[in-house]
Formats: structure tokens, C-alpha cells, sequence
């Protein structure tokens, strides 16, 4: 069997027995391994799940105490469990989530609803409170929330929603496609290029689906995100509800080129078969990183923490000997 290590996902190499490892404090680990997944984050151990379930004898090497990289839950208050990074689930590919059985293995999710809140700085009127504008997955309330800033906005609103569903449905798959195999097209034998020919499907099959669409694709993905908020709706509370979902996590501005996609990306979001949607994971963000090892686990993979990997020596012979 090839052998296989990774720092986070598989790498196969063409030949070779096994990986082995030679531990400093873990008796339970044992000398030979057919794969080796250095990194127990959530992909590292999406990808030991798969490799144990193909049959491929698989073992995780996490440094930290803690298994979840990213998405992990940590007593940072004594006696209360917080999400360290990660905060709220969406985009888990949805074979994942069934080929792994993570409902069955803990995972247990709250739908985020309403998923946005945007209170106003100012006086109330008449005694009542400042006017906020809150989001929820029902249109009709939505629009009622937005009705209390612009009627104009209101009824703009659900054709922006098409707009974007339209957009998002038409690009999705290339989610899960691999990736178009250039330098097979380009180069080599005339079989090599038919055969990579084929990595090109996914991507003709979503142009025609954006057809006459593909020039609001391409600005949606290069320009700035406010440049086509502010040409759809007039009110500022709406429009800094929506570009927050256009830079979260991105580390960049509403105003900078290709924060759109930011926001397509959150509308291609699924979460128990429902598009668009959030959610809040039981036991914070580490229950999805701890129900993966359990499937993992389930299927005979051998998972470790504190084993910090310090080389990783490849044998003329393809073995690959990890030292910790």
C-alpha cells in the first residue's frame, strides 16, 4: 500500500509499505502505520476518517492537547467551555456530513435564527425603544424589518435574494469538482489531454447555467461589495447588515475589490439540507471536530494528542519514518 502522510490532508506517494512513527510518550502507539495525518485539526481528521473508512490503517498526531485546530472548545473561564475561533457552522459539505454520520456520532445543531441583528444608534420615539433591524430565514419578516427603514428597499429585496440564490446555485457545484487539470490540457500526449479534457465539465456545465448572468458573476466577485449594495438598496442599516456577511472572516473592507464573493460564499452555506443556512453547534465549535474523530475512531483509525512531530524522514524506498 502507498504510503501516506500528511499536515492536514492525505498525500499518497507511488510507492512504499507504511509510515512509521516512533513516539515519545505513547505506548499505544504502534510502530507502522499505513497513513499518517500530522495535524488533528477538523480537515485532518476529515481526511483520517475517510482514509480508515477506504480500509487505509490510519493514525492522527495532534500536537496541542486538544484535537480541533480551528474549531475546538476550550474552558478559558473556569468552569465555562467557549469556541476559541471558529463560532458557527455552515458550508460542511453535506457528503461529509453523511458518509461520516456526525449526527450520529454528537453532532447536534441549532439552526441561527434570526441570523442577523443590527441595532441603531439613536433616541427613541415616543418612548419607545431605538429602532434594530433583525433577519430571520422567513421572507416576510424580513421584509416587515425592512419596511421599517425603506418600503423601496422592502420590495427590492426578495429580487436580490433571487439574484444571488441564482448565482450561488449556478457556481456550487464547482464546490466539490476537482480542480481543471491545466498543465494536462496544455501539455503532453494527445490521451493525456482528452482524458483532462474531462476536469473541464464542472466548469462549462456552471457557465451555462450563469449564462446571460456571467457579467454580474464577475463584478460580484471583483468588485467591491457596497458598490452593488448601494445600487440595490438606499437604506444604510440594510446595507451594513448585508456587507457584514461580505467581510466576515475575510480580514478586509466592504469597500475593497472582491468582497462580493465574501457574500456569495455565505449564501452558498448549507446546513441540514437547508441553503443559506447557520447554525450554533451544541458544546461550541469543538463538537464538530470531536463528532469527526468520533466517526474516525468508529472505523478503527487511532487518533493521539501531544505528539509534536519533529521530522519527517522519506526512505529511498518511499517509507515515511515521523519522528516526534
Amino acid at each position: 500500500m502507498a504510503t501516506a502522510v500528511s499536515t492536514g490532508r492525505a498525500w499518497r506517494s507511488v510507492s512504499g509499505l507504511g509510515a512509521v512513527t516512533r513516539a515519545c510518550h505513547a505506548t499505544a502507539l504502534r510502530t507502522q502505520y499505513d497513513a499518517l495525518v500530522i495535524g488533528g485539526g477538523h480537515n485532518g481528521l476529515v481526511a483520517a476518517a475517510y482514509l480508515q473508512k477506504g480500509g487505509v490503517n490510519t493514525a492522527v498526531l495532534e500536537r496541542r492537547h486538544v484535537l480541533g485546530g480551528a474549531a475546538v472548545s476550550e474552558e478559558i473561564i473556569p468552569g465555562f467551555h467557549f469556541s476559541r475561533a471558529s463560532y458557527v457552522l455552515s458550508l460542511l459539505r453535506p457528503h461529509i456530513y453523511r458518509d461520516l454520520e456526525l449526527r450520529k456520532h454528537g453532532l447536534k445543531v441549532y439552526m441561527r435564527d434570526p441570523h442577523a441583528f443590527t441595532p441603531m444608534l439613536e433616541e427613541g420615539v415616543g418612548g419607545r425603544p431605538p429602532r434594530s433591524l433583525l433577519l430571520w430565514s422567513d421572507m416576510d419578516q424580513n421584509l416587515r424589518e425592512i419596511g421599517k427603514f425603506s418600503e423601496r428597499d422592502a420590495q427590492a429585496y426578495p429580487a436580490f435574494n433571487t439574484h444571488l440564490e441564482k448565482l450561488a446555485g449556478a457556481i456550487h457545484p464547482l464546490l466539490d469538482a476537482p480542480p481543471v487539470d491545466i498543465p494536462g490540457v496544455t501539455q503532453g500526449p494527445l490521451r493525456r489531454r482528452l482524458a483532462a479534457l474531462r476536469t473541464l465539465s464542472p466548469l462549462i456545465k456552471s457557465g451555462f447555467k450563469l449564462g446571460k448572468n456571467i457579467p454580474d458573476f464577475y463584478e460580484l466577485i471583483t468588485a467591491p461589495i457596497l458598490k452593488i449594495l448601494n445600487r440595490w438598496f438606499e437604506s444604510e442599516p440594510l446595507r451594513a447588515t448585508l456587507a457584514t456577511d461580505a467581510v466576515i472572516g475575510a480580514m478586509t473592507s466592504p469597500y475593497n475589490p472582491g468582497s462580493g464573493y465574501v457574500l456569495l460564499h455565505h449564501v452558498m452555506g448549507e446546513l441540514e439540507k437547508k441553503k443559506g443556512a447557520w447554525g450554533y453547534v451544541e458544546g461550541g465549535m469543538g463538537g464538530v471536530s470531536k463528532s469527526i474523530a468520533n466517526s474516525a475512531r468508529a472505523h478503527g483509525a487511532a487518533i493521539f494528542t501531544e505528539q509534536e512531530v519533529e521530522q519527517v524522514l522519506i526512505g529511498q524506498d518511499g517509507r515515511a519514518e515521523v519522528l516526534c
